[in-house]
Order: structure tokens, then C-alpha cells, then sequence
């Protein structure tokens, strides 16, 4: 695995980088684009824990360079349905990190990579304040994931005690069993992030049309 913080690194096998490196790795990346006639671009982010360095690449080329960067998930998100509730179902289950639906994505994408019989039910052993919301989180309720995160998953170092290692015996963090996943699931979740990224992009077109020399 590798990552921008080093809250893994209590787990034999992680890679993690500085923020500083990934952050020059994208910009170098776009500008080398960009000498060659890129104007547009869209960064797929596929890690939470990655989003604000995303965002701070896409201002700098927004404000510093001719191209236009967008976040992929940002135009998704504008494009996206909004989900159906029912009061029949049961609440829903935390599942993040290494959960149920990355599990799933993975089943599809890349199922040789995947064990799943090795797959068991994490132990989470979260500060009270965050384990008290979890079901907000769960449920979707945009403030309480946006506090909740930005206190998860950090260092060790920081004192939080919200590391990888210090919340989770196997690194999960899901209150579901990753076991429960399937490849069935993560081509549904694959296909509807497709359809709509395809939806977004067209709409871009149709807003700004690229202009050729």
C-alpha cells in the first residue's frame, strides 16, 4: 500500500509518502502535460486520505498554469442520483478503510489480488468521541464524516490515538465483515461511478467546449 500519511506503517509491507512528494509528483506531472497541449484535467482520487493534497494540486494548476483541473469525485458527486432511503432497512454499518465495499471494487477490478478467505471481522477499538459516531457516519450525515475524518486514521505520533493500528487489530475499518463482499457489488459500484463520470465529463463539453488551435 502506498499512501500520503504514515498511519500503516505499524503494518509490515506499507509505503508511505510525504505530502510534499506526492504533491510535486502531481504538479511535475500536469506541467509536463501541459508543454504538450493538455488543458484539461480531471485527478481521480481513489484514497480519502489523499483529497486535500488532490485539491491543492488542482487549485495550484487552476491558479498557476493555463489548464483547467477538476476533482473526478467532485463531478461525480454533482452528477450522481441521490440515494433512495427506506425506513424498512436496517441502519446502515460503518464501513470504510479496507471494508466491505473496497473489498468488493477490488473483487472486480482486481480479483487476483484478493484473498478472501483470509478476510475476517476487525476488532475496532475507537476514542468514545468517534465511536459515538459512527452511525452518523454511516448514515451519510456530511458533518459528522467530516469531523470524524479529520481526527481518523492519523499518526500515531499525533497523540490522537487514532492510528490504523491503535483502532483496528487488522487495519480494517469497518464494523462489516470484508468477507461479505463480492465481485457483484464492485461491478455496480464500478459501473454507477462510470456512468456518471461519463455524465459529468459530456456536461463539461457542453459547457465550455474545448477550443483547438
Amino acid at each position: 500500500m502506498v499512501g500520503l500519511a504514515p498511519y500503516h506503517m505499524e503494518f509490515p509491507g506499507t509505503i508511505a509518502l510525504s505530502a510534499e512528494t506526492i504533491e510535486r509528483v502531481y504538479f511535475e506531472a500536469a506541467q509536463s502535460l501541459i508543454r504538450h497541449g493538455f488543458r484539461r484535467f480531471l485527478f481521480l482520487n481513489s484514497h480519502s486520505g489523499n483529497q486535500y493534497i488532490t485539491r491543492f494540486v488542482i487549485d495550484r494548476i487552476n491558479q498557476e498554469t493555463q489548464a483547467v483541473a477538476i476533482d473526478l469525485g467532485d463531478g461525480v458527486s454533482a452528477m450522481a442520483a441521490p440515494p433512495v432511503s427506506s425506513s424498512t432497512t436496517a441502519p446502515p454499518l460503518f464501513d470504510r478503510h479496507a471494508g466491505v465495499a473496497e473489498t468488493a471494487g477490488a473483487l472486480y477490478l482486481f480479483p487476483s489480488l484478493v484473498q478472501l478467505d483470509k478476510a475476517e471481522k476487525t476488532t475496532l477499538t475507537l476514542p468514545t468521541h468517534l465511536s459515538q459516531m459512527l452511525s452518523k457516519v454511516a448514515a451519510g450525515d456530511q458533518a459528522s464524516t467530516l469531523i470524524f475524518l479529520a481526527e481518523g486514521l492519523k499518526p500515531k505520533e499525533t497523540g490522537k490515538h487514532t492510528s490504523a493500528a491503535e483502532m483496528s487489530t487488522t487495519g480494517v475499518w469497518s464494523e462489516r465483515n470484508p468477507s461479505e463482499a463480492t465481485a457483484e457489488q464492485g461491478r455496480q459500484a464500478t459501473e454507477s461511478f462510470l456512468t456518471s463520470a461519463v455524465r459529468f465529463i459530456d456536461r463539461w463539453k457542453e459547457l465550455r467546449p474545448q477550443q483547438r488551435p
